[in-house]
């Protein structure tokens, strides 16, 4: 059992839009491991870091994420960071990964002023920049395949994904 993509990239990249879009084109379940995370938590992703801290969050989202990627047959959406730690890129080998890749300029747009994203609630245009610069490799290494989002609609991504699935399978 292994979801039928995993969708990686920064905030604002659309990951959660258009994996929702592509799981219907396909006709699977979509999920969220930020969201499976605050029903596990109990939470907010917001209070999970200032009442647990980071260090906390990313033991959640590691557990949560080996845990789906095991036993999820949709289409998966990892949360922005979740790439940053060696074991998730390491159990992300042998999936089919898709980097929604967003330049700063859409990302800023999409994302605006990171309400409700603790890692952007300060100066969140530099802050951005410099999480999107500083895991755009990781990203690139853990992809099967790189989607460029930047002034495109959702559903056209979404079906540019689905079609990149079907032509691999």
């Amino acid at each position: 059992m292994a979801p039928v993509a995993v969708v990686v990239g920064p905030p604002g990249a659309g990951k959660t839009t258009v994996g929702l879009a592509a799981a219907a084109l396909l006709g699977v379940e979509f999920a969220d491991t930020d969201h499976l995370i605050e029903v596990r938590a109990g939470k907010p992703i917001p209070e999970i870091f200032f009442d647990d801290g980071e260090p906390a969050f990313r033991a959640l989202e590691r557990a949560v994420i080996a845990e789906t990627l095991g036993s999820f047959e949709g289409v998966l959406a990892l949360g922005g960071g979740a790439i940053l730690h060696e074991g998730t890129r390491e159990a992300l080998r042998g999936h089919t990964v898709v980097f929604l890749s967003v330049e700063l300029s859409d990302a800023v747009k999409r994302v605006g002023l990171g309400v409700g994203r603790p890692l952007l609630s300060i100066n969140p245009r530099a802050t951005l920049k410099y999480l999107m610069e500083e895991r755009r490799p990781l990203y690139a290494s853990v992809a099967t395949h790189t989607i460029a989002t930047d002034a495109r609609e959702p559903d056209e991504i979404a079906a540019e994904l689905v079609a990149l699935l079907k032509n691999a399978g």
